[in-house]
């Protein structure tokens, strides 16, 4: 059905010429648009006349607002093999409530991917039928719909889309929060994703003529979490402290279990997204430094699989940055923090780790792959303008054991 906004556009093309025609009317091209509404008779004259395969092309050519909204298909999760791509863009903390022109930025880029990392939405309700109703407003968004209409997204969450700020284990809706989750982000069904607690999973892509494998791990932060421990003093940095407690734990051992399968699996470039940062310095806001046994459980885990081409891309803390975490028996661990796609923060912690400077400003995160000769991944963050402001190239031999 041609809409009426449709059908008026057509008639600002035309003129209606009560000589001649077997219809009474004749269409000729008009030289100035006045008043460019039919009348019913016309209407009808006008659907009676026009070839089925122009109506067609009349619906092709209306403006996005009266066609229903189309979405990109995803990768599929493993263990489906998926084509090999070689531009990945992140980002996260975007408010439902604000506009988000930087995702227009994110589309000049042409990624194959697009990656959020949590708090997609600020939900903060512990009403289901709210925090889905706040998923809605984010998916009326144009640019949003401009985004999922043309690049493949996946998805993890943190704690403001999970259901409460700095939430984890204790969260009793996780259940229901997480099919509102598979629902708004397509989740196929089957998905191994629904096999299991937590939204955890992974994807693989390969060219099997270059022989490469790229493999995208997304982590859940936030379904199996212990409580941080609270810093007492006011004094102190910020609202944690470093808690050496060996039981404590991020992902649970069904999670880490399953991380150990991936990380034994063959792949020249494995991104693995987490919800918070891990590469950086204590600073005491939420992040794998809260946790500092299981942080270096991560890291014993990597170097026990030799588990080669490990990049971490992160968010929550509204700032962008690259840090890199070094340690005695590992090649260096990048972690890309794309932070603020419409959230910005007054100031930026201390970071020792940090490769250049932070941005403070609207922005993405970019990794880039020239998977020729010998492969690279280039670690970007964008601003609103796609200005690089952080940016490293590193040799995928540079992470191995």
């Amino acid at each position: 059905m041609i809409s009426d906004h449709t059908m008026n556009r057509l008639f600002c093309d035309v003129r209606w010429d009560p000589v001649g025609g077997a219809s009474g009317v004749r269409f000729i091209r008009s030289s100035a648009h006045g008043n460019c509404v039919p009348t019913s008779n016309q209407r009808e004259t006008l659907m009676r006349l026009i070839h089925p395969m122009l109506i067609v092309l009349l619906l092709a050519l209306c403006p996005a607002g009266v066609r229903a909204q189309q979405t990109k298909q995803q990768p599929a999760p493993a263990p489906a093999v998926n084509p090999l791509i070689s531009r990945i863009a992140f980002g996260s903390c975007s408010n439902q409530d604000d506009p988000m022109p930087i995702l227009r930025t994110v589309l000049e880029w042409e990624p194959d991917l697009f990656v959020y990392l949590g708090d997609n939405i600020y939900g903060d309700t512990r009403d289901m039928r709210l925090l889905e109703a706040k998923y809605a407003k984010l998916g009326a968004k144009k640019d949003f719909q401009a985004l999922r209409a043309t690049t493949p997204t996946i998805a993890t969450w943190d704690d403001h889309d999970f259901g409460d700020n700095d939430a984890g284990k204790e969260f009793p809706f996780k259940a229901e929060s997480k099919e509102i989750f598979l629902k708004f982000w397509n989740e196929p069904t089957p998905s191994p994703r629904r096999d299991h607690n937590g939204i955890y999973t992974s994807y693989r892509f390969e060219d099997a003529k270059p022989g490469k494998v790229l493999q995208i791990i997304l982590l859940d932060t936030r379904s199996f979490r212990d409580q941080p421990l609270r810093n007492p003093f006011p004094s102190w940095k910020n609202d944690y402290l470093p808690d050496t407690n060996p039981d404590k734990t991020v992902l649970g051992a069904e999670q880490w279990a399953w991380l150990k399968q991936r990380l034994q699996e063959p792949a020249d470039l494995r991104v693995i997204g987490s919800s918070i940062q891990f590469g950086h310095e204590y600073n005491g806001w939420e992040s794998w430094t809260n946790f500092p046994m299981e942080l270096m459980k991560m890291v014993n885990l990597i170097t026990e699989t030799k588990a080669n081409g490990v990049v971490f891309i992160s968010g929550d803390v509204h700032w962008g940055e690259l840090s890199i975490l070094k340690t005695p028996d590992c090649y260096p661990l990048h972690d890309l923090t794309a932070s603020g796609l419409n959230r910005d923060w007054s100031n930026v912690e201390p970071n020792q780790n940090r490769h250049g400077e932070a941005c403070m400003d609207f922005h993405f995160g970019m990794l880039d792959i020239d998977w020729a000769g010998t492969p690279t991944v280039q670690l970007r963050i964008h601003d609103m303008t796609g200005r690089g402001r952080v940016r490293k190239s590193v040799r995928l031999n540079e992470l191995q054991f």
